[in-house]
């Protein structure tokens, strides 16, 4: 794909084009032959050439984008959305850290002084089909009148938040709730009557500090046959609960049932059987999707998980001088071996969606999965790094969550196009 032209070259050009005509006044003959020449020249260039001059500094939400939108086709039904590639896109994309005011400080990855943009100029191509630019619209038409909640860590909020920017460029939110800790959000599109949330679990399960001799030692107890209230009590009222969790599970937690000490994670205790995150990961999904389909309340709901999205520190761990300095994705063969543990993470939850799934059937319930692992896997140039305006932890890379705008911006088209196809 041909790269957009430099303004100034072409202003440049436009000028000697300019002189060479100034030329010709003098000779008539040539001129009017220079005019017939010039005019089809320009007639043929308005038909003919792609509409991909566009500003990559601003959004002004122009026709050229919204036709853009690859309307999804009869093929799009059985076509796997979640294999394919990055292709690039020289478009630019659907909002900015300017036109979106939503977007928290710590994502807004180009105010704190990121310069690079490549990044932003990618699409994911599935393999069999197209994956349709987002559309506010048809997102807000197919929720109208419901109610969508993101359930789980801080990732969880970070789709939630690229979602809040996507819809706002079709109609402005209001804020509805905003706890003392900023932990709980809830927005309301009121020309739609929907309203979106954001609820915080770092676990999804009953999880409490572990305490020893008076200091948190930044490990948990956790009980993984309680699910938390703080999203259990809200779940008869949401419509679409999207589920993601797991990078609290890698530190030291001591995991319980009924009560009962029957293991940890990385506790390097002699008498305490380290069972592994894998294992805590299976019985807190396995819980929660438990619990909705239990759940007398909570009949027709649709329950969609967000598989493992992977930390990407290169050169060292996160408190070890780990970065991700990347500009551009790395190809398939790249991740093939890096993406083993993370991969087996992802196969652990879509396992347990699955198994939720053919239980669901028979209570009413859907289950289905938004499967980002491989896409993601492919973009350790989506990452705040150190451009995340911390001023505490200064030097510390963010390679976990994800800058806005960015490439987790095709996990909400990916939500589309499945609540699309269940619509």
């Amino acid at each position: 794909m041909k790269p957009t032209p430099n303004i100034g070259e072409y202003f440049q050009h436009c000028l000697i084009k300019k002189e060479n005509v100034l030329n010709l006044v003098n000779r008539p003959f040539l001129l009017i032959y220079a005019l017939v020449f010039f005019t089809t020249v320009l007639s043929i260039y308005v038909l003919c050439a792609p509409s991909n001059f566009v500003s990559f500094t601003s959004n002004h939400d122009d026709d050229n984008q919204r036709n853009s939108i690859v309307q999804p086709g009869k093929d799009n039904e059985k076509c796997d959305l979640f294999k394919g590639h990055w292709i690039r896109d020289v478009k630019s994309p659907l909002y900015t850290n300017f036109s979106c005011r939503t977007i928290p400080h710590q994502r807004n990855c180009f105010m704190n002084g990121r310069r690079d943009k490549d990044f932003l100029h990618w699409r994911w191509k599935p393999q069999q089909c197209k994956l349709p630019v987002f559309d506010p619209s048809s997102f807000l038409s197919i929720v109208q009148g419901k109610t969508l909640a993101f359930i789980g860590d801080s990732l969880a909020r970070n789709q939630m938040e690229s979602l809040l920017c996507l819809l706002s460029m079709e109609e402005n939110p209001k804020e509805v709730y905003k706890d003392a800790e900023d932990r709980f959000r809830t927005w309301h599109f009121p020309h739609h009557n929907f309203t979106l949330m954001a609820l915080w679990s770092q676990f999804l399960v009953t999880a409490k500090g572990r305490v020893v001799n008076g200091s948190a030692t930044g490990g948990f107890d956790l009980h993984l046959d309680q699910i938390d209230d703080n999203w259990a009590q809200k779940l008869p009222s949401i419509d679409y609960a999207i589920f993601s969790d797991a990078h609290w599970f890698f530190r030291s937690n001591y995991l319980y049932e009924g009560g009962n000490l029957i293991g940890c994670v990385y506790c390097q205790e002699p008498n305490v059987t380290d069972l592994g995150p894998g294992f805590a990961i299976r019985r807190t999904f396995r819980a929660a999707f438990s619990y909705i389909n239990d759940c007398k309340d909570c009949s027709g709901i649709i329950t969609l998980l967000r598989t493992f999205s992977p930390s990407q520190f290169e050169n060292g761990a996160w408190n070890t001088g780990g970065n991700c300095t990347r500009t551009t994705p790395v190809v398939h063969e790249e991740i093939s071996n890096a993406g083993g543990v993370d991969w087996d993470y992802r196969n652990i939850q879509v396992a347990e969606i699955e198994r939720a799934r053919k239980r669901g059937e028979k209570h009413g319930n859907a289950f289905d999965v938004l499967d980002v692992t491989g896409a993601m896997l492919m973009r350790p140039d989506g990452h705040p790094g150190l451009h995340w305006g911390n001023q505490w932890m200064k030097g510390y890379s963010d390679c976990i969550h994800w800058c806005l705008p960015g490439p987790i911006d095709a996990w909400n088209e990916f939500l589309l196009e499945v609540l699309r196809r269940r619509h």
